[in-house]
């Protein structure tokens, strides 16, 4: 299952920081994070709860960009 969600980061590199942070997230099988329309996509893994995985994906993108922010 693939989802897109809108996320307010700084810079460029943050959201490169984010995209990393995301994809080593247990249960995230790929994540795409583009800068430019502030969004990102994420495919999760089977079998996956979406919204539990995200709250992790949210908190490692925290302890890379704190003042990053996806909005659920």
């Amino acid at each position: 299952m693939k989802k897109t969600y809108k996320i307010d980061v700084d810079c460029a590199n943050c959201a490169n920081k984010m995209e990393e942070a995301a994809k080593k997230t247990a249960g995230v099988k790929d994540a795409t994070v583009n800068f430019m329309t502030l969004k990102m996509n994420v495919e999760f893994e089977e079998g996956q709860e979406p919204k539990a995985v995200m709250q992790e994906v949210r908190k490692n993108c925290k302890k890379v960009e704190d003042d990053c922010e996806i909005f659920l």
